[in-house]
């Protein structure tokens, strides 16, 4: 076990209401999505409701803007979770419930081990890979970056 972990933030803007037909597709895999998020090798913590998922979180002023959060071991291990499991499926599909990006929807970054990070910080994150590119301090599945002895937390 190392002295980090990586956290992830990562947004989508839906179609329509989670509860309409648009959205049933979705909505329908979201339990086993979250499931096979739970028992993933790395898998640390994620960001949920007393029902399970975080759909009803509003992090942003736009109630149809869905946030994703989650802590891992590893940069390996969350790609390999995102790109190798059937997450990548509902990946594939992801027109048919969400509008295409406009800007940056994701962000990675080092977080001591056993420090969950708050929506603040990840937004924060987010803005900051936004303003100015990859870097230690946020940076994407494009140019990742190895964790600091001195991590830096604003």
């Amino acid at each position: 076990m190392t002295n980090f972990h990586l956290a992830q933030l990562n947004i989508a803007r839906i179609l329509a209401p989670m509860d309409s037909p648009t959205m049933a597709g979705f909505a329908a895999r979201l339990d086993d999505i979250n499931a096979l998020a739970d028992s993933a090798p790395g898998f640390v913590w994620r960001l949920q409701t007393e029902s399970g998922n975080a759909t009803e979180i509003k992090a942003f002023n736009d109630d149809w803007l869905l946030v994703n959060m989650s802590v891992w071991e590893s940069v390996e291990q969350l790609k390999t979770f995102t790109y190798n499991t059937a997450h990548a499926e509902v990946m594939r599909q992801r027109r048919q419930w969400f509008e295409p990006h406009t800007e940056m929807y994701m962000a990675l970054w080092w977080i001591p081990a056993g420090h969950i990070p708050s929506l603040d910080e990840a937004k924060e994150r987010l803005e900051h890979l936004r303003a100015h590119g990859e870097s230690e301090y946020a940076f994407t599945f494009k140019k990742t970056f190895e964790p600091r002895t001195q991590i830096q937390m604003r």
